[in-house]
């Protein structure tokens, strides 16, 4: 079946938008095609600073011929409706419709509508022209002398030519023929700007392709970044340097050049003297190009790799030596500030923080650092820190923000903290608490494990929490403009990676004293500890746990400690792998079931002890038995939070219940004894809840 190509060249492209139109221009040539009835067999696009490209491959050569009933008005019924249904059908006159008897309405009208299909590349001339004028860029302009008429296009950057063509692999393909503001669609576009500006015809995809790579384009983003990446790591190797490397970095060189070519450059020595972390911003923001280290000491070398987009005459000196000198004076200002930043103490610093607002109805900046001043403290002995250490710690972890390498730089916040409380002299563990509070930032991020640290951070992120909460700004659907689930995704981690106890329902009100609250202050821990719930949910669906076993521990109630709640559903998953825990979930769902039923009945519940004498027979005494036993050993052993010994106390249940209900008619003729029968399942079902609620497991 033929192909489809469709380039769309224009100046350049900025590269943090290239993914996502090329995706967006798949998406939309796609669905249009499957809305038109054309299924398609594959599709890709790609994207390169001036040209926007995809291929669409076995697509019809036309569209299936439809045949359609319409109903119309009912017959003898008003003129008007009548000739509606005409002009809507396409009918010459009624007497060419069917008629159809509907029993209970009447005689209707039908009109039998056959609509042919039309060839594909009519339909794509239709349908491209409407995709390139309502393409979703984030910004747009207009240009030239068109610009001042109605209805001009708008366009990422001035689009300059459009190729599509539509036919077999082993036939010349025909141009879609359509025109967008003045650009007529063919068969031509353009190679490198400086390289191969010459005009290029083009038939399909692999001959385009092809010519492009002739004409110094690469086409394919993956492309670009793989030979990138090569070459930077063998021109580092070849000077005994490894790489730094950094994939954000890499996806938007690959997309500011169409050749890739790697080149070194290199700095004054002089320059180590400040952070790498500082150099690298600086290098990295400032110029798009990549760092080396000695792998010897794995601190930085006074080297640069930058990606050009030319196979220069000199061999890229003119290019390099260019790079060197922007290079030379950015490193000399960001050494001034490093060196500005020294002269002035951390604390000295602080005193700014009154004038500077963290949130209108939560205050200042420095009435938030005394708040995680105090929970810090409060948190610190529970997690093992020091208290006056957690409180210095507390104390400065925020001084950074005000200095002039974090202002240039804001992804360094907390990292310079650490460099300069170190140059001041701190503790160590309070200096690391600097840059360690704000982790971890995501699920890939590092936690932190010193204690002082965990003590900052978890204050860092509870005071987040608790004042958004108070002032009722939590995230609502996809929208969490703070962070919210971040933040409690952190202590999440920060506890469970750390295997801590922490009540998070007390840290909850203790971070809430003393902030403006708006609703029912004693419900609002509450309500955060539910937030904390079912971001747990998440955290461990993510690692694979069954919603319905999470789930079945949340339904119990109470679940203020995180770390038990991770380490029950760890049980019960290994517990209901076992046939023991499947067969004994078997027969309490059995007992739920039968119960809910009965309940739902009788409209009451049945609880309460059952009467020993109403039995009759030695099923159901063994079951008692076994439930007293199980009842006493399960609530001892989650009292000493051994989970997989309540679970192994689970397990001794399975006989007796199985032989229950193989010998014992629970809807016994005799009320009383089918109601005592009724209240021993009720006793299995409050059994099982010492470790889980077991009718929220599925299976």
């Amino acid at each position: 079946m033929p192909d489809l190509l469709l380039e769309l060249f224009s100046e350049e492209i900025p590269a943090r938008m290239q993914a996502k139109a090329a995706d967006d221009l798949r998406r939309m040539v796609t669905d249009k095609l499957v809305a038109e009835g054309l299924v398609y067999e594959g599709a890709k696009a790609f994207a390169t600073p001036r040209r926007l490209a995809l291929t669409v491959h076995g697509i019809p050569t036309r569209q299936s011929d439809l045949k359609e009933e319409r109903r119309g008005p009912r017959v003898g019924g008003p003129d008007a409706a009548i000739q509606g249904f005409l002009k809507a059908t396409g009918l010459a006159r009624i007497e060419d419709a069917k008629i159809q008897t509907d029993p209970k309405k009447g005689d209707f009208y039908i009109a039998l509508i056959e609509k042919p299909g039309r060839a594909t590349i009519d339909v794509l001339a239709e349908i491209l022209p409407v995709i390139i004028r309502t393409f979703p860029w984030p910004k747009s302009m207009r240009w030239g002398a068109r610009s001042a008429k109605s209805g001009s296009l708008s366009w990422v950057r001035p689009l300059h030519s459009i190729i599509a063509t539509f036919g077999l692999e082993t036939e010349e393909p025909d141009v879609v023929k359509f025109t967008v503001d003045g650009i007529e669609a063919g068969q031509t576009t353009f190679g490198h700007r400086f390289m191969a500006p010459a005009a290029i015809s083009v038939r399909r995809f692999e001959d385009y392709e092809a010519k492009l790579k002739a004409a110094k384009v690469v086409l394919d983003p993956q492309a670009r970044k793989d030979a990138i990446l090569s070459d930077a790591q063998q021109l580092a190797f070849a000077q005994g340097f490894e790489l730094v490397e950094d994939q954000g970095l890499l996806d938007e060189v690959a997309g500011l050049v169409e050749w890739p070519v790697a080149l070194m450059g290199s700095f004054d020595a002089e320059f180590l003297s400040i952070p790498d972390e500082v150099i690298r911003a600086t290098i990295r923001n400032n110029q798009k190009c990549f760092v080396v280290r000695d792998p010897k000491t794995g601190k930085l070398a006074n080297k640069f790799i930058l990606t050009a987009n030319i196979d220069a005459a000199d061999g890229g000196k003119v290019i390099v030596s260019g790079n060197e000198r922007v290079i030379r004076a950015r490193l000399s200002d960001a050494k001034f500030f490093y060196e500005t930043d020294l002269k002035t103490k951390l604390e000295s610093r602080l005193p700014k923080f009154d004038q500077i607002v963290f949130h209108e109805k939560l205050g200042t900046q420095a009435e938030r650092i005394k708040r995680i001043e105090r929970l810090a403290a409060e948190i610190a002995p529970l997690v093992g820190a020091d208290e006056e250490k957690a409180k210095r710690a507390a104390h400065l972890a925020k001084a950074d923000l005000l200095t002039e390498v974090v202002g240039e730089f804001p992804e360094l916040q907390g990292l310079m903290g650490k460099y300069y409380a170190q140059a001041q002299g701190e503790d160590d563990v309070v200096a690391a608490a600097s840059e360690e509070h704000y982790k971890p930032q995501g699920p890939a991020d590092r936690v932190p494990s010193d204690p002082v640290s965990v003590a900052v951070a978890l204050a860092d992120k509870l005071d987040t929490l608790a004042g958004f909460w108070a002032i009722d700004e939590k995230p609502t659907g996809s929208k969490d403009p703070y962070a919210l689930r971040r933040a409690a995704l952190g202590v999440i981690r920060l506890i469970v990676d750390n295997t801590l106890r922490l009540p998070i329902l007390n840290a909850a009100k203790s971070a809430m004293v003393g902030l403006p609250k708006k609703g029912d202050a004693q419900k609002l821990p509450d309500d955060l500890l539910s937030f904390f719930a079912d971001r747990l949910k998440v955290q461990l669906r993510d690692q694979g746990a069954r919603h319905d076993l999470v789930d079945a521990v949340f339904s119990l109630g109470g679940q203020d400690d995180l770390l038990l709640v991770v380490r029950r559903v760890e049980a019960l998953g290994k517990f209901l792998d076992s046939d023991d825990g499947k067969n004994l979930l078997a027969g309490t769902k059995r007992a739920s079931n039968i119960l809910s039923i009965e309940e739902k009945r009788d409209k009451r519940t049945f609880d309460g002890a059952a009467d020993a004498g109403l039995y009759n027979l030695p099923e159901e005494k063994a079951l008692a038995k076994a439930i007293d036993e199980v009842k006493s050993e399960a609530s001892a052993a989650v009292q000493k939070e051994d989970f997989a010994a309540a679970m192994s106390v689970m397990a001794k249940l399975r006989p007796a219940v199985d032989a229950f209900f193989d010998k014992v008619k629970v809807n016994d003729d005799e009320p009383k004894v089918r109601e005592n029968r009724l209240k021993l399942l009720n006793e299995i079902r409050a059994a099982t809840r010492a470790v889980a609620d077991f009718s929220k497991i599925e299976g």
